[in-house]
Order: C-alpha cells, then structure tokens, then sequence
C-alpha cells in the first residue's frame, strides 16, 4: 500500500508516518509546507527521524500544479490528509489565508485524488465544527448551527467537499473529527505544550478566563489509532468519526495536572477570556468505538506526564528541568 500523508512533518502527521512506518506499508510520501506558523526547525526535526521508505516534498496545498505532479509520480493508495493552517485564534486574525490554504487546498487534493483514481481520502477536521453546541457528549449527527471561528468554518467546508467527492465521483472519503490534540512533538502553540515548557522555565502562563471551561484532550497514541482505523475502514464511501479522549478536563485541572508533572507551581498571568474560544468540548465516541475499533486509553495525568517526561529528555528540556 502507498500512502501519501500531507502534513507528514508536523505534530500528528509525523506520528502518523512512524505507525505507517512501523506497520511495514509499500511507501510512504510526505507533502508539507514546513511553514513558519511555528519554527520549521521543529519539523525538520520531526522528518530527521523517519526510519523507512520515506519521500518528502516540500510544497504548498495552494500549488495545485505541485499537488498534481505529487500524484502522478505517487500512484497512492491512500491519502491521509493532516496538513492546512492550523488555530482557533491566528484564523480570527488572518481569516483569509485559513480559507485559501484548508479550502482550497483540501479541494486540489480531493481533485488530484480523483483524477489519480486514489481508493481512500482521510481527511483531518475538528472538534472545533461544533462551535458552541449545547448538547453534550457532541455526536456526529448533531447539527452544526454555530461555529464561531474562521478555522472551524474552513473545517465544516473540508468535509462537505469530502462528502461532495464521495458522491459525485466514488471517492471513499473519511473525515476524522480530533479533540485537542497533545503528547511528544505537540505544536509549541498548544495548550499543554505551552503550560509545560512555561512552568519547567519558570515562566508565567496564560490562563484564559476563570478556568472552568473545559476541553476533551486526546494523546496522541490513542489519535493514531483512530487514523489507522479510518485507513482500514470499509463501510460506507463517506463518513464522519469523532475522535476524542472520552474525558474532559476543565482549564483549572489541567493546569494541576501540569504542575503535578512538572514538579513545580504554575505562576498564572490572567487574561480574560478570548474571541472564537467554545466553553466546552466533549465527544461522544461511541460510533468510532464501533466501526474503528478507537478505544482511547490515556488518561490526562498519564499523558501530561509523558509529554513532560519526552520534553526533558529532548535538549531544550533538559537545559529547563
């Protein structure tokens, strides 16, 4: 089986590849930006590691005559689409690079997989759909009537132009629906990743609003099991999957559990509370339980902790610890 895997360098995508990797398929090719939205450093880092049959290209979605000759030369079998812009709050600020690069991107790698006659597309969206849903456990079937940021907007779109290629031109598409995402080579931007290096540096963090929203984390282990899943997946030609911890965390605990596995207090600089944030996440993933065999085992602790244990042993940590 060939795969190509777009954001292949990144956080998730480079995790992804490891498990393909691991699994022993045919070929594996990467397709990614290396852009600045964070160091690229990180993810060339992040490629440096890869033992296998890899081929990397580096390449923009918006490229569309780049895409294609990545296709011709590919012959995949499956496309695992992870890459786009990424963040609830830089889409607020730069709304139309997010609509240019998850849009139209995502649409030259559907067209380029159906002129190839590509089997499968796995398509990476979000919690984030779900906006400010006011029932909970979110479900895939919920209607999606409030998203509030440009990034989620751009989300929604990707999987209705999956849907579109599914129908109209035979194109198995799976749309995986992440919830916070965390764990060894998390964007320095997130969350917990931020909350670590910060404490371990002794740093102030930035806790946005009273602490009491709450977020389904995911670690990335239990992530790849699900994209795996949805790889081998052979039910219907277009279909949704939440893909979520199955525990939600308000902001308040998290930041305990950080401190627990730092080994040190957090200094709080308070920020109020910021436009595009949803005040909860929770994912009901029951369908995904079923048809993807997912069954997510890490416990938010367990995994904070072994992100801090990753960050310490790699240089920048343990020049902090």
């Amino acid at each position: 089986m060939d795969v190509l895997v777009t954001g292949g360098a990144g956080f998730i995508g480079s995790h992804v590849v490891d498990r393909l990797l691991a699994d022993g398929v045919g070929r594996v090719t990467v397709l990614d930006e290396f852009n600045d939205y964070y160091d690229p450093a990180i993810k060339r880092g992040n490629v440096a590691q890869f033992r296998g049959p890899v081929t990397v290209v580096e390449g923009d979605l918006r490229d569309r005559g780049l895409v294609d000759q990545v296709f011709d030369e590919g012959r995949f079998d499956v496309v695992i689409h992870l890459a786009g812009r990424a963040g609830v709050r830089p889409s607020i600020l730069e709304p139309e690079l997010y609509l240019d690069v998850n849009i139209k991107g995502t649409f030259h790698i559907l067209e380029a997989a159906r002129r190839a006659g590509v089997s499968k597309v796995v398509f990476a969206s979000s919690s984030s759909v779900y906006g400010v849903n006011p029932k909970v456990p979110f479900a895939e079937d919920d209607a999606l009537l409030a998203t509030i940021s440009p990034y989620a907007a751009t989300k929604l779109a990707g999987e209705q132009l999956c849907s579109n290629y599914s129908h109209l031109h035979g194109v198995q598409t799976v749309c995986l629906r992440f919830f916070t995402v965390y764990g060894p080579r998390q964007r320095p931007d997130l969350a917990i990743s931020k909350f670590c290096r910060a404490i371990l540096e002794g740093r102030p963090i930035d806790k946005y609003g009273d602490g009491t929203t709450c977020r389904d984390y995911t670690y990335i282990d239990d992530i790849v099991e699900g994209v795996m899943g949805a790889v081998r997946y052979d039910g219907k030609p277009f279909d949704i999957f939440n893909l979520g911890g199955s525990q939600t965390v308000s902001l308040n605990d998290l930041i305990a559990a950080c401190e627990e596995a730092c080994g040190r207090p957090a200094l709080i600089h308070q920020m109020p509370m910021q436009p595009g944030d949803v005040p909860r996440t929770s994912a009901d993933v029951s369908k995904a339980r079923q048809l993807l065999g997912f069954a997510p085992r890490t416990p938010v602790r367990e995994g904070v902790r072994k992100f801090v244990e990753w960050w310490r042993q790699s240089g920048a940590g343990a020049a902090a610890s």
